[in-house]
């Protein structure tokens, strides 16, 4: 592997184009532990081990793009949200952010539920053996057929988002001589500080029925949620266990949460006062942010639960309630900071002036985040050490595209060189699951590490496996 110098770019002490960086680190090598897997570490050589394993030779192994996933990390937090949160309360993985049998299994065996939003989910989760009565199904436009999958299985709860979906879910349970649990989405009107698209609780969007009596049907009052639920509770063959809600994607502060859970208790005391029952579930969701920057500093599991905790109990004092037990789903938040994503560098390209353009052997493909939502992300040398002074860098991928970005300014070793291996960190949630087959890519495998064994828990794809599904 080469490791002569490279013509670098603009350094920290030059005038620097107008971008998402900040100063460069006092020191390349050193790697963030609020941003890379906690077993994580530099070995007396400069590479980086992974559980126990030189990225080295998980990239000779297993190739490159890798998505290298620390088992003992994952289990680790989902222990720390199961222990934060207690014995009142659910915790319901979203399974969104990355499924797959093996990740099924550490669930079960750490103790936590699990929340799915397709047949595709439902069917893996199912095929792990998740107990079926710690499964809830989400999602805006089920269709009969999951529905039906679902309410056969026997899980534990369906999020209702739609008036139509009442009916349609009813119906299956019915025919199939089953009282199917059931919880209503809600749109509480808050929006968290997130992107634009990944803000789930304003009104004007697909998600959940709006509290605001301006979306109420004609005849009812209050809003849709009101009227969701006098439809449901007519309606033997479904039980409603609770209200469900969801403000946004990677929150910092639960200040949201608070505003959310005021106005779903508010709903609570309604459906009491009208209908005599006090509903034994809330649901105020997920979204809770992770680091992905040195600048991103979330709060812990414990510090939530706490927090969380302390709004429901408080809004439910207020409005002369019991307090119903509490679920909350992280998803990012457990496997997010569990992977990392190892890339070979390709070509490496100086602009003058600019900053140099680091190519990687994967990209959108593997991580279409930072072209969808401008996310930011961190990337490290870890192949070796360096002590060449940091160049300005835009880590891209090899797609066709000019949007085809994966870290769009990170400050790495001027020496970087062909054949040297990069890792962008905080990679375990929504990469592997939204990966795509852009310029007919391949899809990476993941590879799970612990104690110093890899084992792969989903496989690479292969040009067989493309050419299986093109059946013209």
């Amino acid at each position: 592997m080469s490791r002569s110098a490279h013509p670098a770019g603009p350094r920290h002490a030059d005038v620097l184009p107008e971008g998402h960086y900040s100063a460069p680190p006092a020191d390349l090598n050193a790697l963030d532990p609020r941003v890379w897997p906690r077993t994580a570490s530099r070995t007396t050589d400069g590479s980086v081990t992974v559980g126990g394993l030189d990225v080295k030779d998980l990239a000779e192994e297993f190739g490159t793009p890798l998505y290298v996933l620390d088992e003992a990390d994952f289990r680790a937090r989902c222990r720390a949200w199961r222990d934060a949160f207690g014995p009142d309360a659910d915790v319901f993985y979203a399974g969104k952010a990355f499924l797959s049998r093996a990740v099924v299994r550490w669930l079960t065996e750490e103790g936590l539920n699990l929340d799915v939003c397709s047949g595709g989910e439902l069917a893996v989760a199912l095929a792990a053996g998740m107990p079926p009565e710690r499964i809830a199904l989400h999602g805006n436009n089920k269709s009969s057929a999951e529905i039906r999958q679902a309410v056969e299985a026997g899980v534990g709860r369906i999020v209702l988002d739609s008036f139509q979906e009442i009916v349609r879910v009813a119906h299956i349970a019915e025919r199939l001589g089953r009282r199917q649990p059931v919880q209503i989405r809600v749109t509480v009107g808050v929006e968290a500080h997130t992107h634009e698209f990944i803000a789930t609780a304003h009104e004007d969007q697909k998600f959940g029925l709006a509290l605001a009596p301006g979306g109420g049907h004609p005849e009812a009052g209050g809003g849709q949620a009101a009227e969701a639920v006098r439809r449901v509770l007519k309606l033997d063959s479904l039980e409603l266990t609770g209200i469900h809600s969801h403000i946004g994607s990677q929150i910092f502060d639960t200040s949201g949460f608070e505003v959310a859970a005021h106005r779903v208790v508010g709903l609570l005391e309604d459906i009491r006062d009208e209908h005599g029952l006090e509903l034994p579930e809330i649901d105020l969701g997920g979204g809770l942010g992770i680091a992905y920057t040195s600048e991103d500093d979330p709060s812990e599991p414990h510090e939530i639960a706490v927090s969380l905790h302390e709004i429901v109990r408080r809004e439910c004092r207020a409005a002369g309630l019991a307090v119903p037990r509490l679920s909350v789903e992280p998803g990012r938040a457990v496997v997010g900071p569990s992977a990392c994503t190892v890339y070979e560098t390709g070509t490496v390209k100086e602009l003058p002036g600019l900053r140099t353009y680091v190519s990687v052997d994967g990209g959108m493909s593997d991580n279409v985040r930072t072209a969808l939502y401008d996310a930011e992300y961190s990337v490290s040398l870890v192949s070796r050490a360096s002590d060449a002074e940091p160049m300005l860098s835009r880590v891209v991928g090899k797609h066709c595209e000019s949007g085809d970005i994966v870290v769009r300014d990170a400050f790495l070793p001027a020496d970087l060189a062909p054949g040297d291996l990069l890792a962008v960190p905080a990679t375990g949630a929504y990469c592997r699951s939204m990966a795509n087959n852009y310029n007919h890519a391949l899809r990476p495998p993941v590879v799970s590490v612990r104690d110093g064994e890899a084992r792969v828990i989903v496989r690479r794809e292969t040009e067989e496996d493309l050419l299986r599904l093109d059946v013209g």
